[in-house]
């Protein structure tokens, strides 16, 4: 039975039951760990607060200052490049330049490049050579869009650049070269830089600049001309907008270059070329310094330094004049009868022939037991004769004999001395050596042993047996100095343009060839100045006049083959152009005290004697005189046919390479 109790009741029981002091206690414990983990919140707050204001108050400071601040590199001033005589080869010029970021254009490029011709004039051209510059250049560098804006220009792009992201004009200089073609292999030329450049070059030096030397002098001595960047810090808005200078560092200019180089003789060299391909050297022979170097045709440097378009350089590469190519340090040739001066000191330092003996010619030369003929440029021959008159007279038969008597290990050991077969290390990028061929070399490239009408073909510089313009400059010069002479080098000084500090370069002495006899040199040297100014010689037409003592050597090498009994001389005029003779010559004057040596070659141009040694008298009488005396008259080009063969040609070589003699038993 359920007994119910009143309400009242009820409700005295229950408060009867509840324990009011834990209750307290509960509420107590409560408070007391909120306040704890309230403590603990206000105490991580703190220490957050102390580490940010405190401990990491220049960090938060900077990411402060960079919402409002940029650091901006500052390029530096790129030196100028001087001749001797403070003639200006390479400068800056101030210019407003156009370039995009295209890692901040955010895929809006093609729109981005629509919008901006409504303000800036942009050629298809101008977008071509862009985006082929985008393409070789890392996304977060600024790339060049448009270069030499107009005021004009510049106010129209300033009055809409909020709708521009990525974009900025910017005042900046620009290279220019004031002679153009007359120095472009020489000078060389800056142009943009590439991932390739980036991949080679330590980027805190190019912090600011978008572009590096490429060629020539430029990229030679990039390190001195470039200089070191500066900053500044910028105070922006918020749409990154350049409001207040705040602070700057500066960077260092790069050295001004004074070159060994006279710009004048350099013209002159040109000029005097015409539409002849080649190239020419004249060094000093008592410092090395290179006084002219010329490789024709040349080309304008200025494209690129904008940029060139790939149109443009293609059609340079195809040129078939080459006019990228650069001759004078890197087109080999066969030497011709240059040589012949170095194969009489050989032949006389090892007894092989005698100053005063004579041989005999008689029109040919030949090998016991061998039917070939070996021809001299005299069909009829020279008759006997002794040493002056070869060298003088340019007597084929003479060396022919002289070098079988010398044999191939004499003749390779003292054309080495003489620095044939090797770079000269003139400083200019990419250097190439021409080939002092050798029985080690022979058995290396070829895989055969050495035969003795090879030899035979050494005595007139042909066969496998190169030169470079510069090794051949640098032999005529040591030849001058009778075993001496320097490193070929182009820089005279450097300048510090802040303090105007000059420092010289100091010319670097080649080990003297001192085992040869001062009396060969002179006996050498002697029939050389026969050669320029003695009535048999073979530059007598174009020295006879000159006002001072020359020692000189004609050249002609052979470019392709003819047969045993073919006159050349007759039938130039039916020989395409590519296969007629290169002409050489080498000089030195004034004989007793040589103050300039040149090596001359003009690229299938024929006899040695009425092309290359006017071009030699010329640079000599500018160098030495001031003036130019002489004036020949301009070579001839002849128009014939491309592929027109002389009737009776021997057309088994048409390489355009000299032809190898058939083989005899090896030497």
């Amino acid at each position: 039975m359920r007994i119910e109790l009143p309400p009242r009741r009820r409700r005295r029981t229950f408060e009867a039951v509840r324990d009011v002091y834990e209750e307290k206690r509960s509420f107590a414990r409560r408070i007391g760990t909120a306040a704890v983990i309230t403590l603990l919140m206000v105490g991580v707050l703190v220490a957050k607060l102390v580490s940010i204001q405190l401990l990491q108050h220049d960090y938060y400071s900077t990411r402060a200052d960079a919402n409002r601040t940029r650091l901006v590199p500052v390029a530096p001033v790129r030196g100028l490049i001087y001749d001797r005589n403070g003639v200006v080869l390479a400068q800056n010029q101030p210019s407003f330049v156009l370039e995009i970021t295209p890692e901040k254009v955010q895929g809006r490029l093609d729109e981005t490049l629509k919008l901006l011709a409504a303000d800036v004039r942009i050629s298809e051209r101008d977008i071509a050579r862009f985006k082929e510059r985008v393409r070789r250049t890392p996304r977060y560098r600024a790339v060049p869009l448009r270069t030499h804006l107009s005021l004009e220009e510049v106010a129209r792009f300033e009055q809409d650049r909020y709708e521009y992201q990525g974009v900025e004009v910017n005042a900046q200089l620009s290279r220019e070269y004031p002679l153009d073609n007359v120095t472009s292999h020489l000078i060389g030329y800056v142009g943009g830089i590439s991932e390739a450049d980036y991949a080679n070059l330590n980027a805190d030096q190019y912090l600011g600049l978008n572009q590096i030397g490429k060629s020539g002098i430029e990229q030679s001595h990039e390190d001195d001309l470039r200089g070191m960047p500066g900053s500044k810090v910028m105070e922006v808005n918020a749409d990154g907008r350049p409001l207040n200078e705040l602070g700057f560092r500066p960077g260092s200019a790069g050295k001004d270059l004074v070159l060994s180089i006279d710009a004048k003789l350099q013209a002159v060299t040109v000029q005097e070329f015409g539409d002849l391909d080649g190239a020419a050297v004249a060094i000093d022979p008592k410092s090395g310094e290179v006084l002219a170097l010329v490789s024709t045709p040349g080309f304008s440097p200025a494209p690129f330094v904008d940029g060139i378009d790939n149109d443009s350089y293609q059609a340079l590469l195809a040129d078939p004049r080459r006019p990228l190519y650069n001759r004078a340090v890197i087109g080999t040739y066969p030497s011709g009868s240059t040589i012949k001066p170095f194969l009489g000191i050989a032949g006389l330092h090892y007894g092989a022939i005698s100053a005063t003996k004579t041989i005999y010619d008689p029109g040919y030369f030949q090998l016991p037991g061998v039917a070939r003929k070996y021809r001299c440029d005299r069909r009829s021959g020279h008759g006997a004769l002794a040493l002056d008159q070869a060298i003088a007279q340019s007597c084929d038969v003479y060396f022919y004999q002289a070098a079988v008597n010398l044999g191939i290990d004499h003749i390779d050991e003292m054309l080495a001395r003489f620095g044939f077969g090797k770079a000269t290390g003139v400083d200019l990028p990419n250097e190439k050596a021409g080939i002092l061929p050798s029985r080690e070399w022979k058995r290396r490239v070829y895989k055969q042993g050495w035969y003795l009408g090879e030899t035979v073909n050494m005595g007139i510089g042909q066969g496998y047996f190169t030169v470079t313009p510069m090794e051949l400059a640098q032999a005529a010069a040591r030849l001058a100095t009778r075993g001496g002479g320097y490193k070929p080098h182009l820089v005279h000084a450097m300048v510090d343009t802040v303090s105007g500090d000059k420092q010289l370069v100091e010319p670097q002495a080649l080990p003297p060839i001192n085992e040869v006899a001062p009396a060969i040199y002179d006996e050498v040297i002697r029939a050389m100045g026969l050669a320029t100014q003695g009535p048999t010689g073979t530059a007598y037409a174009v020295f006879k006049d000159a006002p001072y003592t020359v020692g000189g050597k004609t050249g002609t090498a052979q470019v392709a083959g003819l047969r045993q009994d073919e006159t050349y001389a007759p039938k130039i005029d039916r020989i395409p152009k590519h296969l007629r003779d290169h002409a050489l010559f080498i000089a030195f004057a004034p004989i007793d005290d040589p103050k300039i040596a040149v090596a001359v070659i003009a690229e299938h141009a024929g006899f040695g004697g009425t092309s290359a040694a006017p071009i030699a008298r010329q640079m000599i009488d500018q160098y030495l005189l001031g003036k130019v005396l002489f004036r020949a008259p301009q070579p001839v080009v002849l128009a014939t046919p491309e592929d027109q063969m002389p009737a009776d040609g021997d057309d088994d070589d048409a390489t355009g390479t000299p032809t190898q003699p058939k083989p005899v038993p090896p030497e």
